[in-house]
């Protein structure tokens, strides 16, 4: 079994294994200390620092198979799916303005974020504009490549843009709200009040992975997300089921995303990652600016929250910033459709500004 998984992955299983343990001491230290998002944010930031500070067990660099998040994943989606009222559809008919407001707000926060890059960065344009890209991870490193770009510097102003907001907007919701954004006595589901029946549990598994399934080969952004989501979510909708995956499952999932990240964040040089980091410090600030003033616009004519619309249009993950919404008792099905229809804008529009910019 252990040359199995070292040949799958590459990885000593006792490099995993003490990875993830090390990380499930940070994150749930971090959840004791009420961290916004606390499993995750511990995990990322404990594994990081331990990897700069030179944590090398067995003389072997700090490792988790990055591909083993993505089963995770859909618990998140299952979740936000579960959030889905009957009068789902009712309420979606209010938010064509906030989605239209999206098509303005994308290529303002790339022109921003490139400006940024281009002039203060001093970096090429193709790895300014590709690293600009609000959203769409993949899609920009794949385009960005066939550019020229500078890669290892786009891959981490791109990872950073998410790292950044992963941090930033929990810390500040929590200092606004007066609770910390993610512990565990903040995200009540559907099923935290009563237990989870054998049914209950095939049946949500079954819309994880058929979600996941049918979305991957219909190509849909964050198709490991949004499968399992808009399956839970038409279950919960028609009233097929009331149960929802256990906070435990979330808390889980928040620790495996925050030591794979960790483990990412850390193979950057000193000198790279201090001019990346400041860069995206500047650039997620100013388009979390523009966020706000968007949410100020928006809050009232489409029916929700202020902190709500800000999440919508944040440029983070939309596994983070829908974990957030959870925990905050927000709209997390409203966030989430907000940030499916970003990464396809955000695609979208770097496909016709390339072309316009001959890239």
């Amino acid at each position: 079994m252990s040359r199995l998984l070292r040949l799958t992955t590459g990885i000593a299983p006792s490099t995993i294994a003490l990875t993830y343990g090390l990380g499930a001491v940070f994150g749930v230290a971090a959840q004791w200390a009420g961290m916004p998002l606390g499993m995750l944010l511990g995990a990322m930031i404990g594994i990081a620092v331990s990897s700069r500070l030179g944590l090398r067990p067995w003389g072997r660099d700090l490792a988790v198979p990055q591909k083993w998040r993505y089963v995770l994943v859909p618990v998140v989606g299952v979740a936000i799916g579960a959030s889905f009222p009957e009068d789902f559809f009712e309420q979606a008919q209010h938010w064509w303005l906030s989605m239209a407001a999206l098509l303005v707000f994308i290529p303002l926060a790339q022109w921003i974020s490139y400006l940024v890059f281009r002039r203060l960065g001093g970096l090429t344009p193709a790895t300014a504009y590709f690293a600009a890209m609000p959203g769409g991870f993949i899609e920009s490193l794949e385009m960005g490549e066939k550019s020229g770009a500078d890669m290892p510097m786009l891959i981490m102003l791109q990872f950073l843009r998410i790292a950044i907001c992963i941090l930033l907007i929990p810390i500040v919701f929590s200092l606004i709200e007066g609770h910390a954004v993610g512990a565990s006595t903040g995200m009540v589901l559907g099923t935290a009040q009563g237990a989870l029946t054998a049914w209950d549990v095939g049946l949500l598994v079954a819309l994880g992975v058929s979600g996941w399934a049918v979305a991957s080969r219909l190509k849909f952004p964050a198709a490991v997300l949004s499968g399992p989501l808009l399956f839970s979510g038409l279950a919960h909708a028609l009233g097929w089921t009331h149960a929802a995956p256990p906070i435990w499952t979330i808390l889980v999932t928040q620790w495996v995303l925050g030591t794979s990240l960790g483990v990412r964040l850390a193979g950057f040089t000193r000198g790279q990652f201090g001019l990346a980091l400041g860069l995206s410090a500047l650039s997620v600030a100013m388009m979390l600016l523009a966020a706000v003033g968007f949410a100020l616009v928006l809050s009232g004519p489409v029916g929700e929250p202020v902190s709500a619309v800000i999440l919508a249009f944040a440029p983070g993950g939309v596994s983070e910033m829908s974990l957030i919404a959870l925990s905050l008792h927000l709209s997390a099905v409203f966030v989430t459709m907000h940030h499916l229809v970003r990464i396809i804008l955000a695609v979208v529009t770097a496909r016709l500004g390339q072309r316009l910019a001959g890239l």
